[in-house]
């Protein structure tokens, strides 16, 4: 992989550094090439795959917006739920289609670690970033 991380906010490209991040719009210069970045979590931290792992479920017919054809695609931050709690919680949850960034959701405390996505975006495969304060950013995939 060719695994870029903004510096500035957590957001990770996966063709090499853009211009500006899509999400806090910081430049290329803050970018850290680092394609150990998910890899390195899993070794440090390697029991807490089935806290950190998202589980990723995609719904090939939209049941909110039928009338724009798009793809649910709903995230549990792992197997087993991740605490959400002040000082252990996931602090966000990155949706990319293919290798494209599309959206952020943010969480606090006050919510489950969960999220749903409604994509219009054709591609291939979704990919789900979550954060995770104390134990870093953790991926999963799924075939649209």
């Amino acid at each position: 992989m060719n695994l870029s991380i903004c510096a500035v906010c957590g957001h990770v490209a996966f063709a090499g550094a853009p211009d500006k991040c899509p999400v806090c719009f910081a430049p290329q210069e803050k970018f850290i090439q680092n394609d150990k970045h998910f890899s390195e979590n899993v070794s440090k931290h390697a029991e807490g795959a089935d806290k950190h792992s998202p589980v990723i479920t995609v719904t090939k017919t939209c049941g909110l917006v039928p009338e724009n054809p798009c793809v649910d695609v709903t995230v549990r931050i792992g197997k087993v739920l991740h605490p959400m709690e002040p000082a252990h919680r996931i602090n966000w949850i990155d949706c990319y289609v293919d290798k494209l960034f599309v959206t952020r959701m943010f969480l606090t405390p006050f919510v489950n670690p969960v999220a749903c996505f409604h994509l219009k975006a054709q591609g291939s495969t979704v990919r789900i970033v979550e954060n995770c304060n104390l134990h870093g950013s953790w991926m999963s995939e799924a075939g649209l």
